[in-house]
């Protein structure tokens, strides 16, 4: 292993740290050569340019089928906000959690826990929303959202995020320290570029999530279900055969909502089939917190899934991967969480690269010709399942969704024409999202190739990558 060192006088180190840091990570190498790359350019602080970072107030945390909505961690990816998981909290809290509402031009970042730091422009969609406490807001910045979002996101503001973290099990980001990390300052023309891809980029994934929501809207209308909002009511007189039959006794799991779902499946002139006479099924693999690094082979955690896109965290080592690469992930998969967040389900389409799936999620393979896979994902994505996920799934710190209980989840069996239809839309949708994500990456390169290399050449790249991808 390469020994990595930095050495500095007294007066660097006090100069450096406002909050009196001693310790190696904050004067890695890495840290001072993004630095004094970005000092030898133009450059401001947020704390120069008068922007202000809110950390937003914490409540009680409540969560509703509708009100506010909440800017969740999980929201924030690299320069792009993803709502595959939308809560709410009752529109009483609202007065205590005014100052988190976000208005169009903040950028909001992670603030704790593995992903901290990943950051993005809020463009003023959706237009009501409230950041939460794991989240900081940068407010009032005089430079573009798009930009500076797409800055942080380049690996020298990675790099530089890395000196506002401190805590090791639990990282946070310390508001103080990201206050004067250095900020290339662009030209006007430049930032307008890079803002012109980011905002096309958003559009992009706006037309996706119209698709995807399309294709939602058409399984629930064939069900019959387009109008209904579920409406919890206060009691449910049930026979003790069927507390018996379900091994439950509480009366969340006997709500008059669920059976409306399952009975509306039911009922359907197609038929529906349980979800085990469908797919093979077999769990994910656990190797252990200790065996978690921050490079190598990603492993795959519920965190991890959307049904748009999986992120990478946690990693483990080539020689670990050698021993259970039995378990590597396979194109044609359907990937399905059963614990903390239980019923969000990814389809591979493409053979992924070296990936492992921790053990709270589900590996499922078709071996029914009545469904596509593009239909059940988007089925079990939609709120059919995740009506029953919420009806089973028990466990108050964390939520566990029991292999059976999924096997006999109740699924529509659509005409092939309509999954046929599904199945084209979700493509397109995703073909969006992909492009989206191209797009995004350009504007990072781009803002790197300025600081390296002079806006001159940047621009001239970011024409020539625009060209190819559109």
């Amino acid at each position: 292993m390469k020994t990595q060192c930095s050495i500095l006088h007294f007066q660097e180190v006090i100069g450096e740290s406002v909050m009196a840091r001693w310790d190696a990570e904050f004067f890695h190498p890495d840290i001072l050569d993004a630095k004094q790359k970005i000092r030898s350019l133009r450059y401001s602080t947020l704390r120069q340019m008068g922007a202000a970072i809110v950390h937003p107030v914490e409540v009680k945390r409540q969560y509703v089928d509708a009100g506010l909505q909440i800017l969740l961690a999980q929201n924030i990816r690299d320069n792009c906000m993803d709502f595959s998981n939308v809560v709410f909290m009752p529109d009483d809290v609202e007065q205590q959690i005014a100052a988190n509402r976000l208005v169009k031009g903040d950028v909001a970042l992670t603030r704790s826990g593995a992903n901290y730091g990943q950051c993005a422009p809020y463009l003023g969609e959706p237009a009501r929303i409230f950041a939460c406490a794991d989240d900081l807001v940068i407010k009032n910045s005089p430079i573009p959202a798009t930009y500076l979002s797409t800055y942080i996101n380049t690996k020298y503001g990675k790099s530089l995020i890395e000196c506002c973290k401190y805590g090791s099990a639990q990282p946070h980001i310390a508001p103080q320290v990201l206050y004067d990390i250095p900020i290339y300052i662009p030209s006007t023309v430049f930032a307008d570029s890079v803002n012109d891809i980011v905002q096309y980029a958003f559009e992009l994934q706006q037309d996706s999530e119209t698709l995807y929501d399309d294709a939602q809207h058409l399984l629930i209308s064939e069900i019959g279900l387009n109008d209904w909002q579920p409406q919890p009511q206060p009691e449910s007189v049930r026979n003790f055969s069927d507390a018996w039959g379900a091994g439950r006794m509480d009366a969340e799991y006997f709500q008059p909502q669920y059976d409306e779902i399952t009975a509306a499946i039911k009922d359907y002139a197609g038929g529906y089939a349980a979800l085990g006479d469908l797919v093979y099924m077999i769990k994910g693999i656990e190797v252990g917190s200790g065996a978690y690094l921050d490079a190598g082979i990603p492993f795959v955690r519920v965190s991890n899934l959307t049904p748009f896109a999986i992120s990478e965290e946690k990693y483990i080592s080539a020689e670990l991967y050698a021993y259970i690469r039995h378990h590597q992930l396979r194109p044609g998969e359907i990937l399905l969480t059963k614990d903390a967040t239980p019923g969000i389900a990814h389809y591979l389409r493409e053979p992924p690269p070296p990936m492992i799936a921790a053990g709270g999620i589900l590996r499922l393979w078709l071996n029914d010709a009545r469904v596509n896979a593009d239909y059940l994902t988007l089925a079990l994505n939609s709120m059919l399942t995740r009506m029953q996920a919420e009806r089973d799934a028990g466990g108050s710190v964390i939520r566990h969704w029991r292999p059976d209980q999924i096997a006999a989840t109740l699924i529509p069996i659509l005409p092939p024409a309509l999954q046929s239809e599904i199945q084209h839309a979700v493509a397109e949708s995703f073909a969006l999202r992909q492009l989206s994500r191209q797009l995004l990456d350009t504007a990072k390169r781009g803002v790197e190739i300025a600081i390296e290399q002079g806006e001159p050449a940047a621009m001239a790249w970011l024409e020539a990558e625009r060209a190819a991808l559109l």
